[in-house]
């Protein structure tokens, strides 16, 4: 089997779920091209019409319309963030600064997602939060003045860090996040600096101060690059060929995978870049490659957090053992995805055990065969789909469908790369 053509990816999770949050707080009409379309996507379009914004329909190739009147107006109705984690902490943020109550809620995997990490923070600068089922949704968010924060989080997580930040500038107060173990995504930090935001680094910690301002803007979302990690562990497992991922967000807080997949052996390079409020972008040009062990040390884990499951399936072909270090955080995703990562890699035929907070796995060059149980989480379902691309490979995958969380049209897009030969 030998990969080829040119392909784009949908458009970056993250980065749409931000630029429609921001959207909604400026004062009149902005525009986003290249917006994801994913059900998580649409979970932040519909709640931000529950708040007043007028969102248009998120559809694959349309222009996303977004009117903001500057601040959110008191939800009639409970906002439903379905699986969406990402719309459901950084709303958080944006709601503790509006001074009526809101209820949350999701589907049962979010509603088993651990919150207080978010509401802790957001307590002390002065919300309220009353909670219905212990640490997880349904929670009720009760804004206020919000007082100053400096903050030193308990785990590195660009969830709770944007949170503050954008409780921060819907409060018009100065804040200070301190992460413990390696830099988080800074899709926040960058898009706030290209509003006039002064975002300051310095010593471990991140300053805000509050004295830009939300206009309306006019944005193109780049590709994804944890849909494009996808596409490139399938064209590196292939046979042959050479696979051309079109225009990538490759913002450095992202694409640690590369580096962790080039010392594995993996022929990945970056072209034609360009930046776009403050974020940079390439095609990423990806050659099959014999991979061996590596590990992969817990500085380097939230650089790559959602890039873990393809990198273990990618293990699990490589020669050697490969420790993922201090990836105890996988456990609180949208499923336990670090026992099912373990836990699927053994039911195709791999070696794979967790230790403590570390994931082992030991490469093994049999073909892969057995069911997969995703518990509807899209990154499993779409790592093992890339390890069902092996030949002589029998895997069932019990819920592939699930991958439109984040990448709509997955299976078709895997299909089109691959050419028989």
């Amino acid at each position: 089997m030998r990969v080829a053509g040119t392909v784009q990816v949908p458009g970056d999770k993250s980065i749409t779920h931000r630029v429609l949050l921001l959207a909604a707080l400026a004062r009149g009409m902005s525009r986003i091209t290249g917006a994801l379309t994913s059900l998580d996507a649409r979970s932040s379009a519909r709640v931000l019409r529950q708040l007043g914004a007028g969102v248009s329909p998120l559809r694959q190739g349309a222009v996303a319309l977004v009117q903001g009147r500057g601040s959110f107006r008191r939800p009639i109705e409970i906002l439903d963030c379905g699986n969406s984690g990402t719309t459901t902490r950084l709303l958080l943020g944006l709601l503790s600064a509006h001074q009526f109550s809101a209820t949350l809620t999701g589907d049962r995997s979010l509603r088993r997602r651990p919150m207080r990490r978010v509401t802790a923070p957001l307590s002390t600068m002065g919300a309220r939060f009353i909670e219905r089922n212990g640490d997880g949704l349904p929670l009720t968010v009760e804004g206020a003045r919000l007082q100053p924060l400096s903050y030193e989080m308990p785990v590195s997580s660009a969830q709770i860090k944007s949170a503050i930040l954008l409780a921060g500038v819907a409060g018009e107060v100065p804040v200070a996040v301190r992460e413990p173990h390696g830099r988080s995504r800074d899709h926040t930090e960058r898009l706030l600096r290209s509003f006039g935001y002064p975002v300051v680094e310095g010593d471990g910690w991140i300053r805000f101060s509050p004295e830009g301002r939300i206009e309306p803007f006019d944005i193109h979302v780049p590709g994804d690059p944890s849909s494009a990690a996808f596409l490139v562990g399938a064209a590196t497992l292939a046979e042959r060929g050479e696979l051309r991922i079109s225009g990538v967000g490759t913002n450095p807080t992202r694409i640690g995978f590369l580096e962790v997949l080039r010392r594995m052996g993996g022929q990945v390079e970056i072209e034609n870049t360009t930046t776009s409020f403050g974020e940079p972008v390439g095609d990423l040009r990806v050659r099959p490659g014999a991979l061996r062990a590596t590990e992969v040390v817990a500085g380097e884990i939230p650089g790559l957090i959602d890039e873990i499951p393809l990198l273990a399936v990618l293990a699990s072909r490589a020669e050697g053992i490969t420790a993922f270090r201090r990836v105890g955080e996988l456990r609180v995703k949208e499923s336990d995805r670090l026992g099912l990562i373990a836990e699927n890699l053994r039911a195709v035929g791999a070696r794979a055990e967790v230790v403590s907070e570390d994931l082992i796995v030991e490469g093994r060059q049999r073909p892969p065969r057995g069911r997969v149980r995703t518990a509807g989480d899209h990154r499993l379902a779409m790592a093992f789909a890339v390890l069902r691309t092996l030949p002589r490979a029998e895997i069932r995958i019990d819920d592939m469908a699930c991958a439109a969380v984040s990448f709509p049209g997955f299976p078709e897009t895997l299909r089109k790369i691959r050419r028989r030969s």
